[in-house]
């Protein structure tokens, strides 16, 4: 019996690793395909600090960021995982909100008023071209200047591998692992058109957030756990609640 995790690659195999290591068997179905879409540094723009949510963001941007003057910018980070790819991108000064946009956009005004960040220098928001909220925007409101820059997009899975939909069918599927509300939905609609929904969304379904799982509630899952805060740690935390005879 396996989980299914529907995060894009390359992460999606690092959370089957750590599955893995924390004895479940884990098979990968990435139901966004990531797609890069360039980046020009833009030298001549003071900026005063670079925001990310997402590691996508830093991977479409990377072989362009050698010897630029960004890697010597604070680089306010959504969490530890995007943190991670910041630093081995070359950037120094790494701060991560270990949380939400939410999280991000307080740890990014608490350093300003802190001042540890200079309001009148624009932040660069290194954004997927679909976002779930605008935080450029809520950082507008808090008094910053905000440069969007689209670098990448994720492009939905039209339809489930044939192991999975095979593995839905013999059950030998036990749970699915879901981390925004974009592959979720491109999870429900890729099982829909395989014929499989049904024995899909009677699976448990755990989610990073309420707002992902209200997407699978809406398409008539019943078995949902949501994870306690917006990590993989607390996402794991919640597979095991979901399945309870795992820890007996």
């Amino acid at each position: 019996m396996a989980i299914l995790v529907t995060r894009p690659l390359p992460d999606a195999e690092s959370t089957a690793a750590d599955l893995r290591a924390e004895g479940f068997e884990a098979v990968v179905a990435p139901m966004l395909r990531f797609e890069p879409l360039g980046f020009a540094g833009e030298a001549e723009v003071p900026y005063g600090g670079v925001v990310v949510t997402s590691a996508n963001a830093l991977r479409a941007a990377e072989s362009h960021l050698a010897g630029s003057p960004l890697l010597k910018l604070p680089l306010f980070a959504v969490g530890e995982r995007t943190a991670a790819v910041a630093r081995a991108a070359g950037f120094t000064k790494v701060l991560s909100a270990n949380g939400d946009a939410s999280a991000l956009r307080d740890l990014i005004a608490e350093t300003a008023k802190a001042r540890k960040l200079k309001k009148k220098s624009p932040l660069l928001y290194l954004a997927g071209e679909e976002v779930s909220r605008d935080l450029a925007g809520e950082l507008r409101d808090k008094g910053f200047e905000v440069v969007t820059h689209i670098a990448y997009r994720m492009v939905p899975a039209k339809s489930l591998p044939d192991e999975v939909a095979d593995g839905f069918a013999a059950g030998t599927i036990e749970a699915v692992l879901h981390y925004s509300r974009r592959s979720a939905r491109a999870f429900v609609e890729a099982a829909r058109s395989g014929g499989v929904e049904i024995s899909a969304l009677a699976l448990p379904q755990c989610c990073i957030s309420s707002a992902v799982a209200d997407i699978v509630r809406d398409a008539g899952a019943t078995q949902v756990t949501v994870a306690v805060r917006p990590d993989e740690n607390a996402l794991f935390e919640a597979l095991k609640r979901a399945l309870p005879a795992r820890l007996a």
